[in-house]
């Protein structure tokens, strides 16, 4: 039967049922989004630790007022990843065994430093294959125990980091950057936390000393390579090589941007579970978006105001990294804000900035993060497979 409408009854009654669902389940949906997005942003209170970020920050000062000094600020990110890394691999323990361990991390990352900034103004393809074949090695690494794994992945990330500096640098005539000079500043940084481990060594009495970021893995137990872990290997470098081949090969301006935030988004491991995975995604996201507001500030300024700005900025990128020390094991996804606004300031403080560039900064950091998505869900359909294997 058909109304003067022409629509019969029952097509009504599917539409009055469909419509008195629909407020039904538009609460549920929030109180669904609502449920996950506080357990990426529940908080963990014992894993706030403030004075080993504020004994960052009094380090991290002194490389800050060395470059500010001799005014070459553009080796000073170099530098703070060689004084952060070399305290987050600090194994603890005797001292000898600290300088040791930390002096050969200092060399590996030095290596890792003079490749990245050597084949930045290189052709694209040498980017991308240096990309892969570092990152597929860092996913192996784990065969060594995870704490070398651990390592690794630190190193991973700054050889990255180190990349997209280059190419950026490389792209303008000033500044000028020397790979002497900044393989000489990671090196420096390093150095730094082996002296100041030296000075709390003596003050000790020449004690034994924990392991400082006591967080993070000490097992060095050696791992079998399965067909997952390897697999997920290359699909991690894939899309690192993805990244760069976007960044490089075309060339995109400010395009860096997309490779720093893809092995910033990703997951580590196959292990990593999908909160922590989410929690990187979102981090990733909230870390640009503050980096595009803070580099656009000075972007109308000139003369004495533009060089106070930026020294300015410095310090707030300072600042956010001392936080992402403090928060690192208080809620995930607010450090992975802090780490990617801090090393998205400086990188990209260089150069001058404007509406138009910041509109390019977002979307390159939404394709490197959505590089990152889409390499989470292979990982998961991967780990699925595998657990479904008898």
């Amino acid at each position: 039967m058909r109304d003067r409408s022409g629509i019969c009854g029952d097509q009504t009654s599917e539409a009055a049922m469909a419509g008195s669902t629909t407020p039904k389940e538009t609460p549920a949906i929030r109180k669904e989004v609502a449920g996950e997005l506080s357990k990426i942003f529940s908080l963990h209170a014992a894993g706030l630790d403030w004075p080993r970020a504020i004994l960052f920050l009094d380090i991290a000062l002194v490389p800050m007022l060395v470059f500010w000094a001799i005014g070459h600020e553009q080796y000073l990110l170099s530098a703070l990843f060689g004084l952060l890394l070399a305290a987050l691999d600090d194994p603890g323990g005797s001292y000898g065994r600290r300088a040791a361990r930390i002096a050969v991390f200092a060399l590996v990352g030095a290596g890792l430093t003079a490749l990245g900034f050597a084949i930045g103004g290189t052709a694209w393809g040498w980017l991308v294959v240096v990309g892969f074949a570092v990152t597929f090695a860092a996913g192996l690494a784990v065969a060594f125990g995870v704490r070398r794994f651990a390592t690794a992945l630190l190193l991973n990330v700054w050889f990255i980091v180190a990349l997209a500096l280059s190419f950026q640098l490389h792209q303008h005539a000033r500044p000028t950057s020397h790979i002497w000079a900044q393989v000489l500043a990671w090196s420096g940084g390093a150095a730094l936390w082996i002296a100041v481990t030296f000075t709390v060594w003596l003050i000790r009495g020449r004690e034994d000393r924990p392991q400082p970021v006591t967080e993070l893995p000490d097992d060095t137990s050696r791992q079998r390579l399965t067909g997952p872990v390897i697999t997920f290997a290359v699909i991690r470098a894939g899309g690192v090589a993805s990244a760069c081949a976007l960044a490089f090969g075309l060339e995109l301006s400010y395009g860096y941007w997309i490779p720093i935030a893809a092995v910033i988004a990703m997951k580590p491991s196959l292990e990593q579970t999908t909160l922590v995975a989410a929690q990187r995604l979102a981090g990733a996201l909230i870390g640009a978006a503050a980096a595009s507001l803070l580099i656009l500030l000075p972007a109308s300024e000139t003369g004495t105001k533009l060089f106070a700005m930026i020294r300015g900025l410095e310090v707030v990128a300072l600042v956010l990294l001392m936080h992402a020390v403090a928060i690192r094991f208080w809620n995930y996804a607010l450090y992975s804000a802090a780490v990617a606004a801090g090393v998205l300031v400086l990188v990209s403080l260089p150069h001058r900035s404007d509406y138009a560039v910041e509109g390019y900064r977002v979307l390159w950091t939404a394709c490197g993060v959505a590089i990152g998505l889409g390499l989470m869900l292979l990982a998961g359909r991967l780990g699925k497979r595998d657990d479904e294997t008898p």
